[in-house]
C-alpha cells in the first residue's frame, strides 16, 4: 500500500510539481522522491516535524485534486494502454507495415 502511495505521488508530482510552491516542490521531493524521513527535512527547514507533515499533506490534497480536475495522470496512462492495444494489433494484423509501427512508436516517443 505504502510503495503504490508513493508511486502515485510521485507520478503527480511530476505532472503537477509546476503548480505548486517552492517549498511545497522542496518537501514532495524530499519526501517521496529522497526517501527523506519527516525528521530529516524538519532539519533541514529548521521547523517543526508536525510543520513538515502537515505541509505535505495538504500538498497530497492539493496534488489530488489538480488530478481530479485536470487528468492529465489518468490520461497518460489511458493513452499508454491504448497506444500498447493498437501496436500488439499493427504487429499482428499487419507485420510487414513498418510505416505504422514507425508512427505509433514516435507517438510513444512524444508520450514520455
Amino acid at each position: 500500500m505504502e510503495i503504490e502511495k508513493t508511486n502515485r505521488m510521485n507520478a503527480l508530482f511530476e505532472f503537477y510539481s509546476t503548480l505548486l510552491t517552492e517549498k511545497q516542490m522542496n518537501y514532495m521531493e524530499m519526501y517521496y522522491a529522497d526517501d527523506f524521513s519527516l525528521g530529516e527535512i524538519a532539519e533541514e527547514y529548521e521547523i517543526s516535524r508536525q510543520a513538515v507533515y502537515d505541509n505535505i499533506k495538504r500538498t497530497e490534497k492539493i496534488l489530488e485534486e489538480y488530478e481530479k480536475k485536470l487528468h492529465l495522470f489518468s490520461d497518460y496512462v489511458v493513452r499508454g494502454e491504448l497506444l500498447d492495444t493498437l501496436k500488439n494489433y499493427v504487429k499482428e494484423t499487419y507485420p510487414k507495415d513498418t510505416t505504422i509501427a514507425h508512427y505509433i512508436e514516435q507517438i510513444q516517443e512524444v508520450e514520455e
